[in-house]
């Protein structure tokens, strides 16, 4: 955001740079959750964020536009470990980063977006290919696809299937309970499920 994007709050107390789009990209968050992805302005963003709406239009071409951003600067960045020699331990890892996200803001927003794809599938899209697939992909196809690069594991093996098992395990259960798996459940399904699909014994 340039030096030009000054908030409509007193002048000591502008917000710019990195601060000010923060706060206009929780806002954008806050307006989907509030409003939906139909009823999103840009009016609206700036007005929860405190700025100005040509602010917004210098950066952004629409409020999903912006949504996108937003959510793909608070989505977690999985780091496997340096040497490459913990799958198991980075693949718990990696789920527990899905559970912490699956109870924030966020998750509710790209739950709102996938919600509503019939009505706006090219956004759907967009929240693939602006959001997961340049943060990796998503929490356990992130961990995979890295262990199978450095020849630990069979790439052949980590199809999108495989790929998924661990989220949609994490997503099942909770679906099922209404709550978060803890870590024993989230260790048995890295133990039960996922590392036997990519034929690597336990403690790998």
């Amino acid at each position: 955001m340039d030096d030009e994007a000054a908030e409509t709050r007193p002048a000591g107390r502008r917000r710019r740079g990195a601060a000010l789009v923060a706060a206009i990209h929780d806002a954008a968050i806050a307006e989907v959750l509030e409003v939906g992805l139909g009823r999103m302005t840009m009016e609206g963003i700036a007005r929860r964020a405190g700025a100005a709406k040509t602010s917004l239009y210098r950066r952004w071409t629409s409020p999903h536009d912006l949504l996108l951003d937003a959510l793909r600067d608070a989505f977690p960045q999985e780091v496997p470990s340096p040497a490459s020699d913990d799958l198991r331990g980075d693949l718990i890892e990696a789920l527990r980063q899905m559970v912490g996200w699956m109870g924030s803001p966020q998750a509710r927003a790209v739950a709102a977006i996938m919600t509503e794809r019939d009505r706006h599938p090219g956004l759907a899209e967009a929240l693939f290919e602006r959001v997961f697939e340049p943060r990796g992909g998503r929490f356990t196809r992130t961990v995979l696809r890295h262990y199978a690069a450095c020849g630990a594991i069979d790439g052949a093996l980590v199809t999108p299937v495989v790929a998924d098992i661990g989220e949609a395990l994490v997503i099942k259960y909770f679906t099922d309970t209404g709550v978060p798996p803890d870590d024993d459940t989230i260790t048995a399904i890295v133990d039960q499920a996922v590392l036997p699909a990519v034929g690597a014994p336990l403690g790998r």
